[in-house]
């Protein structure tokens, strides 16, 4: 579904001249419905792989390889042609949800634009959908937050929100940049749960970018560990658990803060464990 070969980036200082690489040489492929940890320190290229996807890298930027989505090559693409493909395949969930919405549109436009301006559905029932789409993610009082600004929702809330708008698209891919970072712990738990219960329902395949190897082994098929721009490892997360390749991946196993080392694990309220 997708196929990413060769993925370089790299940046030139407007003042100075200078070049910096971001990006290094990267290949990695995502079947249909599955769901991929793109996971390392800060500064290692996790969201800049995702912009190179989405085709937003940073002005001045040199982006080599190919990035092959459904059959189009992404980096070949005319911009028509990405509109359309953002439009109808990709979906970004952002670390930070407030980021994500203008702040002086109610929530109701921000999820019912998309399905009435580019895609035609009538107005009426487009706001039928965003209620909807806000129950599936565990919202019951959809009147009250259709009308808030986002500035009156918490930010699991607008998480929500924010998923919801992710799948009102139906998209194929959902793009995920680390999307529980400014939530709380129980919080965080609650939101990938429902992240990953709706990527399975609508059979979406995802990339996840975290820092949390065990969050993001508890929803992923794959993790990729990264480092200074480039992929070192790809596996399971038991294979990157019990058989580390690179001292890398191991130190960063190392690093983990373990608040269990004597019992079990603490679960997802979908069930899944936590712990890679």
């Amino acid at each position: 579904m997708l196929n990413v070969e060769g993925l370089t980036l790299a940046v030139t200082d407007p003042d100075t001249g200078q070049e910096t690489e971001i990006l290094r040489g990267n290949s990695f492929s995502l079947g249909q419905g599955e769901a991929l940890g793109l996971v390392g320190e800060s500064g290692s290229g996790k969201s800049m792989t995702l912009k190179c996807i989405l085709g937003i890298e940073p002005p001045g930027s040199k982006v080599g390889g190919s990035i092959e989505l459904g059959g189009t090559d992404l980096l070949a693409a005319s911009g028509e042609q990405l509109r359309k493909v953002r439009a109808n395949e990709l979906a970004l969930i952002a670390q930070n949800p407030h980021g994500a919405l203008n702040p002086v549109l109610h929530v109701e436009r921000f999820l019912i634009e998309g399905m009435a301006d580019a895609r035609g559905i009538p107005k009426a029932e487009a706001k039928a959908r965003a209620a909807g789409l806000l129950r599936q993610v565990g919202i019951t009082d959809t009147e009250r937050v259709l009308r808030s600004y986002p500035h009156q929702l918490s930010g699991g809330l607008l998480q929500r929100v924010v998923i919801a708008g992710a799948i009102s698209g139906e998209p194929r891919l959902l793009l995920a940049d680390e999307p529980t970072t400014a939530l709380d712990v129980t919080t965080q738990a609650e939101v990938v749960a429902i992240l990953d219960e709706k990527r399975r329902e609508h059979g979406l395949s995802m990339i996840f970018v975290s820092h949390d190897l065990d969050l993001a082994a508890a929803i992923c098929d794959r993790l990729a560990v990264m480092k200074d721009g480039a992929i070192l490892e790809i596996g399971t997360p038991e294979e990157i658990r019990d058989r580390p390749k690179t001292d890398y991946t191991r130190a960063l196993m190392a690093a983990r803060p373990l608040l269990h080392p004597e019992g079990r694990a603490p679960v997802l309220p979908n069930g899944t464990e936590t712990d890679v």
